[in-house]
């Protein structure tokens, strides 16, 4: 489906289901640039399992692309620059969606 072929409902729809999911990535990608700070942290239990298990199949297919830079791992980083850059183009207060939504 092409965005340009959205009707106005369905752009309001994808809204509600993107508006949240998106901002709510871009905070658990922000814990992960945080925990990767402390190496030791036990990823496997509460509460550090919360931010680890949606994140990790995202950024273990990524680590192929990017390795680590001088052992620091960059691709929670680019992850957060690119949800980030998705929310803003979507939902954001100019986004595609937003701007689909609101036509007549």
């Amino acid at each position: 489906m092409v965005l340009a072929d959205l009707d106005p409902s369905s752009a309001k729809l994808l809204i509600g289901i993107l508006g949240p999911i998106l901002p709510a990535f871009s905070f658990l990608f922000i814990l992960r640039i945080v925990m990767s700070w402390y190496p030791k942290l036990p990823v496997g239990k509460f509460p550090y399992v919360i931010a680890y298990a949606p994140t990790e199949p995202l950024l273990v297919q990524t680590r192929k692309l990017i390795p680590p830079l001088g052992g620091v791992d960059v691709t929670p980083v680019v992850w957060f620059g690119l949800i980030s850059f998705l929310n803003e183009i979507l939902v954001g207060p100019q986004g595609l969606l937003v701007l689909l939504s609101q036509q007549v």
